[in-house]
């Protein structure tokens, strides 16, 4: 398809076209924060099943270097992708 008739579609259907990129944000957006959640959990499971009970303390802290601050990255970028989602699709309710 060439990009004078992607044009003319987003000419003639603005409000569809705003709600489609929404869309888009807001699936990149809840995959991104579902998939931090995830990897979270299975760093945490990771660590209870391969240690014992005193060791457990000391691995715990490795998550408070760059991958937590990786994670925090991960969850603010997801929810401001998600409230961008909102934005745009309150937006195209105006054309």
């Amino acid at each position: 398809m060439s990009l004078q008739a992607l044009w003319s579609v987003f000419l003639a259907h603005p409000a569809q076209s705003l709600n489609a990129l929404a869309l888009f944000f807001g699936l990149a957006g809840s995959w991104l924060l579902l998939a931090t959640r995830v990897r979270e959990q299975r760093a945490v499971t990771r660590v209870i099943a391969g240690g014992d009970t005193k060791d457990m303390a000391e691995e715990v802290y490795l998550f408070e270097g760059p991958t937590h601050r990786l994670n925090r990255f991960f969850y603010r970028f997801g929810f401001v992708s998600l409230a961008g989602s909102l934005s745009l699709s309150w937006g195209s309710t105006q054309f």
